[in-house]
């Protein structure tokens, strides 16, 4: 008897299950399902794969391990519409073991647990919290590790002229030190570069935008890897939740190629969920003059007409 963990998303957030097991039947997963969105059973729409599918639960009396549904899988929980004339897809053929396809051959893995992501709040240092958050697991409640990590690429960035040029920085070098200092700008790609090189570690990305993932210090043959999401504006730390219990993990080796397939998985998913922010709809706020801005269009214009460049998220 195989202990299931499933990672469930809903309205109202989202959490790893693990009080099923292979024995269990579609009708104990429908009734815990229901308990934890408070959605109805007869209006329980239950969504896996990639991309997301309504799965067939119409079989209650069948065991999990013979549903198509298998340990380490992701569910989505949606409310069917009050009027919506219920329709049964065909249900899904069970899945075979999850590959890795190489230049060479192809090898199996088993991940032994699920890539989950930790909120982090929303005040322009999001990426440096999410660096600080896979480095040390846990969020810095002390307020200093953003300013240092600023200071930092500045310092960096200073020494440099050569390598941050204007046309690298989009400003002059100068003016960019004292931009990134600000608590109200956004870091991004140069900055996470500067931090992968700083602390000797490789740092993907998951774009879930474009499901893709970015790579910083891929080139440097680091030894451990770190995962951050980005949605388009708003980073957070990505980690490891096992499955079998134990603590979480968030550093991994390079050569851990399951836990690089998750993330890929991952990216693809939130991509078809739409878990990513329209840069050309978002709202900012210029910081200077408090002017309220629609897009990343919008703002780069006020930047250029006002020479603004602190903008916040609304």
């Amino acid at each position: 008897m195989t202990t299931y963990a499933l990672k469930v998303k809903m309205k109202t957030g989202q959490q790893i299950v693990k009080t099923l097991t292979s024995e269990s039947t579609i009708k104990e997963l429908k009734t815990l399902l229901s308990k934890l969105s408070n959605i109805p059973q007869d209006r329980l729409n239950v969504l896996s794969g990639f991309p997301p599918r309504i799965l067939d639960l119409n079989h209650e009396s069948n065991h999990l391990c013979s549903s198509g549904i298998f340990s380490g899988d992701t569910l989505i929980l949606e409310e069917k519409a009050v009027a919506t004339v219920p329709v049964t897809p065909p249900p899904l053929k069970p899945r075979p073991t999850a590959t890795i396809v190489s230049n060479e051959d192809t090898a199996s893995y088993d991940c032994p647990g699920i890539l989950m992501k930790h909120v982090v709040p929303a005040d322009n240092s999001c990426l440096f919290t999410s660096i600080h958050f896979v480095l040390n697991g846990k969020v810095d409640d002390t307020g200093s590790v953003a300013p240092w990590m600023r200071t930092l690429i500045a310092e960096t960035v200073s020494k440099d002229h050569e390598k941050y040029s204007e046309a690298i920085l989009g400003k002059p070098n100068a003016d960019y030190c004292k931009w990134i200092q600000d608590d109200n700008t956004w870091g991004g790609a140069i900055e996470i570069s500067i931090l992968s090189s700083y602390y000797g570690i490789e740092i993907a990305v998951v774009d879930t935008i474009n499901a893709i993932i970015n790579r910083f210090g891929e080139d440097q043959d680091y030894g451990t890897r770190v995962f951050l999401l980005f949605d388009g504006i708003h980073y957070d730390p990505l980690y490891l939740e096992p499955i079998d219990g134990g603590n979480m993990q968030t550093i991994f080796p390079t050569e851990d190629e399951t836990i690089f397939r998750e993330a890929e998985q991952l990216a693809v998913e939130a991509k078809s969920s739409r878990q990513y922010t329209d840069v050309n709809k978002f709202t900012l706020k210029c910081i200077v003059c408090d002017m309220k801005l629609s897009g990343q269009v919008q703002a780069q214009q006020h930047a250029k007409s006002t020479g603004h460049t602190s903008f916040g998220e609304i």
